[in-house]
């Protein structure tokens, strides 16, 4: 099975259908039944989902400055939600569960964790069946900075009004098994027009708000640990922010910055009929096992600098949010 993350940064990387494989595949959580599966699995994936979109709702912009009208840009930018110790690791023990969970070792890593996973005797709530997998391994050892990342191809073009229109956009791509596509739209409206002469002033100043959709649908039947039909995860995100923007715009460099709010929502559905065998030889089938919602949201407020070489800009800034967000790029820019 692909690594998990190849289901978030699928589209937004939108180069490749390449993806490597688990150590252990994370539809034997399934084994656990609807509710404890989803309670298990919610706890291994949360740091993903929550990152995922204060990384989706980086690398807007890299000046408050608008363009002139019908001037444009295109970037590439990376960002990585910084996620922080004490979400590499969950303790099993932590929840509560219909049936009984026995877990060796009692922590185990979460997908943005590292080490061993655990073992799980899961034991079902009437006490009759029992059944043994094991817990999805971590991915931090393939990550630099152990980041959640999400890559951002954007084109932006000056209307009227000091007005921008910026565009995020990857057709549906990928594989046999993994597809997926995004689109993202975001407003950046310069304030320096109703403060008469001071909009001479190399100061720029904006409002600026951006919306981001991402789904990926992965069909994990063709080896699925289990017996079953159409065996299927769906993941699902919306990102948003509003921010207000400033920039001191000098011939060769950008100093700018801003302060907003940022959230959103991401799901993730495992669905299809799943034919657990439990040691006993006793099967069960367990229809649209996993569903994740999660809801992140906080202020944001960020620093950054760009490199300004006649139409071609290198940026890079940090943000401070819940997920702290570190964003690079290039944009070649023709005001």
């Amino acid at each position: 099975m692909k690594k998990l993350i190849y289901l978030f940064v699928l589209l937004t990387v939108g180069l490749s259908a390449k993806a490597q494989v688990l150590g252990s595949d994370f539809e034997t959580v399934v084994a656990a039944g609807k509710q404890d599966a989803s309670t298990l699995m919610g706890a291994y994936i949360n740091p993903a989902m929550e990152g995922l979109i204060f990384a989706m709702n980086g690398g807007w912009y890299h000046t408050a400055k608008t363009h002139k009208k019908f001037g444009f840009d295109i970037s590439l930018a990376v960002n990585a939600s910084m996620v922080s110790s004490d979400k590499e690791n969950f303790n099993i023990t932590d929840f509560d569960y219909e049936g009984t969970v026995v877990a060796t070792p009692g922590t185990t890593p979460t997908v943005m964790g590292s080490g061993d996973p655990a073992t799980i005797t899961y034991v079902t709530s009437d006490g009759a069946e029992t059944v043994e997998f094991e817990m999805p391994e971590g991915i931090k050892d393939d990550l630099p900075l152990n980041a959640v990342p999400a890559p951002t191809l954007q084109a932006t073009v000056g209307l009227f009004y000091d007005t921008d229109v910026s565009l995020r956009y990857t057709p549906k791509v990928g594989d046999e098994s993994v597809k997926g596509q995004l689109y993202g739209v975001g407003l950046k409206h310069n304030l320096m027009q109703y403060f008469g002469p001071l909009d001479k002033l190399p100061l720029n100043v904006a409002i600026m708000a951006g919306y981001t959709n991402m789904t990926v649908d992965y069909d994990i039947e063709d080896g699925s640990t289990f017996d079953g039909s159409n065996q299927r995860a769906e993941f699902s995100l919306d990102s948003y922010t509003v921010q207000a923007v400033a920039s001191l715009d000098f011939p060769f460099v950008t100093l700018y910055g801003g302060l907003g709010y940022a959230g959103g929502k991401s799901s993730l559905g495992v669905l299809g009929t799943y034919v657990v065998e439990y040691n006993g030889g006793e099967t069960e089938t367990i229809v649209d096992p996993i569903s994740l919602s999660y809801n992140p949201g906080g202020v944001r407020a960020n620093l950054g600098a760009s490199l300004n070489l006649a139409f071609f800009h290198i940026f890079a800034d940090y943000t401070i949010q819940d997920y702290s967000n570190l964003t690079a790029g290039v944009a070649f820019s023709f005001r």
